[in-house]
C-alpha cells in the first residue's frame, strides 16, 4: 500500500481551491441520519478516510450507506441490526463514539468502545460519560474488554451542564436529547459553526432544538424524516490549511466556497501578519502574498477565537515571517507533534514557558497540578527549509509538515500519507492543480 508523499519544493503557489464539505458536520450528519425515518440524502460529503470508514462501520451494523454522485451519500438506518461497535472498526475514528445515540434508539442499550481517532490530548471523555448519566442514561464501563455498556431506562429528561464545554459532548447530548418526552437542556455547550450546522440539519427533519447564546433546549419532537436533502458546510480547516501555504509560498490563491462568519478570527490574524486578503464575493476569498510576512503571536480558543485545528498551519507562515512569533496552545495539551519533525527541515523552533494565573481554568483541557506541560513554541521566521524524511503522527500535524515541504528546497518523502487523508479529499489533485509538486508512493 502507497502510503508516503514524495514532494519537490520550493514554487510559488497560484490558483483556485474549490472547498470540500466539512468533516466534522459529514461525521456527525452520518450518524444522525441512523436516527431518521427512511432515507436520508446528505450533500458535499467528502470521500475522506474518515467517512469512507465511518460508512464501512455503519454498513457493519446493518444500515444502508451508499454514494450516489461523488459528493452525494444516501443512507438508511432502519435496517441497523447490531447494538456492538466493533472494538477495531472503533479504535480507528473517534467518532465512533456518537454511535451510542442512535443505537440507544433503536435497541436500548449498546456495548461501544473507546474512542480512536488522533491521540492529540487526553480529550474529556469523562465530561460527556457525566453528561449522559445525568439525563438519566446507564452507562457502565469495563476496563478489561475496553466497551461501555449503555443502556436506557426510562427517556432522558433534565438538566446538564458542561464544566468546560465539549464539541463532541455538545453533539452527543444534543442527539441524546431527541429521545426526550418532556424537555433537556445542555448549559455551557461548545459553540462551533459545526454544530449550528448539526441543529439545523435536525430541525429541519422535525426535532425541535433551540439554541440560546451558551445552551441548547430540546424538546419532545416527532419521528425525524428528511423533507428534503441536506447540504453539509464548507470545511474551514481546509480554506487555513491552503491560505497559509500559498501566502507562505509566496503565491496566491482564490478559495471558496465559505461563509464569513466561519473564518472571521482567521482572516482578521493574516491582515495583521501582511497577508493579501481580499473578499472576491460573499462565499470566495482571495490570499495572496504582498511583501514581508509580519510575525504574530496567536492563542488558541473555541469560536469564534483562533480555531486550535489552525496553529500547526499558523506556524508554517509564521516559519516564512520577519522575526519570531509565539503559539499558545489552550485546548489540547498534546498538539505540537509537528515540531521534531520540522526541525528536521531547518526550522528553529523552541518550547518556553509562559507564566499562566489559574491554569486549571485558563486551559480548556483537564488540567493537573502536578503534570508538566509543554502549551507554548516559539519560532523562528524567515527559515531556510530543506528537505528532509518526515512522519505524520495526526491530522492536522501532517498537513502542515506536507506544506513544509512544498516550501522547502529539494525533495522531501513524508511518511503516513492516509493519516493526512483522513480529513482532506483530493490532497495531492488539489496541489497539483496549484503548480506544487507532489506525488504519492
Amino acid at each position: 500500500m502507497t502510503d508516503s508523499y514524495l514532494i519537490k519544493g520550493g514554487k510559488p503557489l497560484k490558483g483556485e481551491v474549490v472547498l470540500s464539505g466539512a468533516k466534522n458536520v459529514a461525521l456527525k450528519t452520518i450518524i444522525a441520519a441512523l436516527m431518521f425515518e427512511g432515507d436520508v440524502i446528505l450533500k458535499n460529503i467528502p470521500r475522506i478516510n474518515d467517512v469512507l470508514d465511518l460508512i464501512k462501520l455503519i454498513k457493519s451494523l446493518g444500515a444502508k450507506a451508499d454514494f450516489k454522485e461523488k459528493n452525494t451519500l444516501v443512507i438508511n438506518g432502519n435496517s441497523l441490526k447490531d447494538n456492538r461497535v466493533d472494538l477495531i472498526s472503533g479504535s480507528k475514528i473517534r467518532v465512533s463514539f456518537m454511535l451510542i445515540a442512535p443505537l440507544l434508539n433503536r435497541f436500548g442499550e449498546c456495548f461501544v468502545p473507546n474512542p480512536g481517532g488522533c491521540r492529540i490530548g487526553a480529550r474529556p471523555i469523562d465530561r460527556i460519560i457525566k453528561g449522559l448519566v445525568a439525563l438519566g442514561i446507564k452507562v457502565k464501563y469495563d476496563p478489561e474488554t475496553g466497551y461501555y455498556h449503555v443502556k436506557i431506562i426510562n427517556k432522558p429528561k433534565g438538566k446538564y451542564r458542561f464544566e468546560k464545554p465539549s464539541h463532541t459532548g455538545t453533539e452527543l447530548l444534543m442527539m441524546i436529547g431527541l429521545m426526550t418526552d418532556e424537555k433537556v437542556i445542555i448549559d455551557n455547550i461548545a459553540n462551533e459553526p459545526e454544530i449550528d450546522d448539526l441543529i439545523l440539519y435536525l430541525n429541519s427533519a422535525g426535532a425541535s432544538i433551540l439554541e440560546e447564546k451558551n445552551k441548547i433546549n430540546i424538546n419532545k419532537s416527532s419521528q425525524l424524516k428528511q423533507k428534503e436533502s441536506f447540504t453539509i458546510i464548507s470545511d474551514r480547516n481546509e480554506l487555513v490549511t491552503y491560505a497559509t501555504l500559498v501566502v507562505a509560498s509566496h503565491g496566491d490563491v482564490t478559495i471558496g466556497p465559505i461563509d464569513e462568519n466561519l473564518i472571521l478570527s482567521f482572516l482578521e490574524i493574516m491582515v495583521r501578519a501582511g497577508a493579501g486578503v481580499e473578499k472576491i464575493s460573499n462565499h470566495k476569498y482571495r490570499f495572496f502574498y504582498q511583501g514581508k510576512i509580519k510575525s504574530v503571536n496567536i492563542e488558541t480558543s473555541p469560536h469564534p477565537g483562533f480555531m486550535t485545528d489552525w496553529q500547526p498551519s499558523w506556524a508554517i507562515l509564521m516559519l516564512k515571517a520577519n522575526g519570531s512569533s509565539i503559539i499558545h496552545e489552550r485546548v489540547f495539551e498534546n498538539r505540537f507533534s509537528y515540531v521534531e519533525e520540522l526541525e528536521k527541515l531547518g526550522a528553529k523552533i523552541d518550547f518556553i514557558e509562559v507564566d499562566v494565573r489559574n491554569p486549571e481554568i485558563f486551559y480548556h483541557f483537564n488540567h493537573e497540578k502536578d503534570k508538566v506541560y509543554q502549551q507554548t513554541i516559539k519560532i523562528q521566521g524567515m527559515a531556510e527549509l530543506h528537505n528532509a524524511i518526515l512522519s505524520i503522527f495526526d491530522l492536522r500535524a501532517g498537513a502542515a509538515l506536507v506544506c513544509a515541504a512544498l516550501l522547502a528546497s529539494g525533495e522531501t518523502v513524508v511518511n503516513g500519507a492516509s493519516i493526512l487523508e483522513r480529513g482532506y479529499e483530493d490532497f495531492v489533485e488539489k496541489i497539483k492543480k496549484l503548480g506544487g509538486e507532489i506525488k504519492k508512493v
